[in-house]
């Protein structure tokens, strides 16, 4: 569905109310600068019943945009798995956006796979014709009652979760050894040396970047090889299918940075049967049980919801992961990424104290 379609769409099933006042606004003005010849496409979907947070964000874009005078183009499609195709209508929308424009996503699963002729994937697709994006993905398990939580974590001062990033990616560029020990049983060990971080903090204004909305993390990959030690996910677990919020803690053992034993109850059960499929469908499975990420929560707003990308944004929180990281300068090529959040960490850096 283009625009008109879509917007009827949102109308007849009464998704244009107002989520927060000029939230949107603020975030299209502070993260990712519009021009008023710019094109701003917003991709969507349809969500699920009761579960519909992504059309309504993409819906508020859409009238933020259209508010600050802007040039919106609304596509929505059915909820996408991953693996599954992206719809023609959004393949057509992203050939004929201009070089060097806007791209919105707030979808309940993923974007789909965009074939061939757009490029390998959608963030080589954005940097080739220097787009900048906002990307919020997977929000279709999130609650009604935890809708407000992700709008929160939206909604922040970029400009002090920025220095924080700032301050946080330096301490992590100049350092050599990461130790994080946490009440819950987690004592692991990473060498970062001469590695560099990159702080998400929803600053998207230059030619062919973008990320995540909500924003706020920092994150680093690990020297090859050079991750020792437990650690204990009692926050949120992403495995195939979706994030589960973690009841009985899953203790992960980590030799030469990769995982040797899962032990726990259920979610347990089903971080081990993730990596499992992941290992058997794999081309190259080499990278699946790796630990390619550390990352850090800088988000004053987010709370652990049992949604991924608000989860590991939560100050007060870390989180590793398993698998691809050579968008960030490490060497792991996987088709899974699965982050692991755990709650209050004690970060020390070369023996000192990370105070976040």
């Amino acid at each position: 569905m283009f625009t008109k379609e879509s917007v009827d769409w949102l109308n007849k099933n009464s998704l244009f109310n107002k989520l927060e006042p000029d939230c949107f606004k603020r975030i299209l003005v502070k993260c990712i600068a519009p021009k008023k010849d710019e094109d701003i496409l917003i991709i969507s979907d349809k969500g699920f019943e009761d579960k519909r947070i992504a059309p309504k964000i993409a819906a508020n874009y859409f009238m933020a945009a259209k508010e600050l005078g802007l040039r919106p183009h609304l596509v929505i499609q059915e909820p996408k798995l991953r693996g599954e195709y992206a719809e023609e209508d959004v393949i057509r929308a992203l050939q004929d956006l201009r070089k060097e424009n806007i791209i919105i996503m707030a979808l309940s699963g993923k974007l789909g796979k965009i074939k061939g002729e757009l490029g390998a994937s959608f963030r080589t697709f954005a940097k080739e014709n220097n787009h900048r994006f906002i990307s919020s993905i997977s929000l279709g398990k999130v609650k009604k009652e935890h809708e407000h939580v992700v709008l929160d974590s939206m909604d922040v001062d970029y400009r002090e979760m920025q220095a924080k990033g700032i301050d946080v990616k330096s301490l992590l560029d100049n350092g050599n050894e990461v130790h994080i020990t946490t009440k819950a049983g987690t004592d692991l060990y990473f060498n970062i040396e001469r590695k560099e971080a990159i702080a998400n903090t929803g600053e998207y204004v230059v030619p062919g970047s973008g990320g995540n909305i909500p924003a706020g993390e920092v994150y680093i990959a690990p020297r090859w090889k050079k991750v020792e030690g437990t650690v204990v996910i009692d926050g949120s677990s992403a495995c195939k299918g979706g994030t589960v919020l973690v009841k009985n803690p899953i203790r992960l053992k980590i030799e030469k940075d990769e995982v040797v034993d899962i032990k726990g109850k259920e979610e347990a059960k089903q971080l081990r049967k993730t990596l499992e499929w992941a290992y058997r469908k794999a081309k190259y499975p080499w990278g699946i049980y790796r630990v390619g990420e550390l990352g850090i929560g800088i988000n004053p707003n987010s709370r652990i919801i049992g949604t991924t990308m608000v989860d590991e944004k939560t100050t007060g929180t870390a989180h590793i992961a398993m698998g691809s990281n050579y968008w960030f300068g490490g060497t792991i090529y996987a088709i899974t990424h699965l982050d692991q959040v755990f709650r209050d960490p004690k970060i020390e850096i070369d023996d000192e104290v990370l105070k976040i």
